[in-house]
């Protein structure tokens, strides 16, 4: 009677270590793009972060309007403004105010761009 060897066979053991290696290839990929997406969360939070600032350091602003420009790390930015149209019976005039913030991702331009409306001031 002869005995069969126990063991895995050399074909076996190569299916399993092909099935592995895939498996750990496709892991790897999932956590690069997480990683990448991680930094640009991080890239347009801080944008965010930075447009806000702009609108908010201004409670009116003046009858010509801004038009203000600058760089903060690698984000540059924009704040301007622009008369908004309201009913003649008014009694104050308002401005739409623009901040935009754009970096460069990865060889892509992104921004982000956030508004809001202020009364304009006249001087005296």
């Amino acid at each position: 009677m002869m005995r069969r060897a126990s063991g895995f066979s050399l074909i076996e053991l190569l299916v399993a270590f092909t099935i592995m290696g895939m498996s750990l290839a496709v892991l790897y990929q999932v956590s690069a793009g997480n990683v990448r997406n991680a930094g640009e969360t991080r890239a347009q939070a801080r944008a965010v972060l930075l447009a806000r600032g702009l609108l908010e350091s201004r409670d009116s602003i003046p009858d010509g309007g801004v038009d203000l420009r600058g760089r903060t790390g690698d984000l540059d930015w924009a704040l301007t403004s622009a008369p908004h149209s309201v009913p003649e019976e008014t009694p104050v005039a308002f401005h739409r105010v623009q901040a935009r913030v754009t970096w460069v991702d990865r060889g892509r331009t992104r921004s982000v761009e956030l508004s809001t409306l202020l009364p304009a001031v006249s001087k005296p």
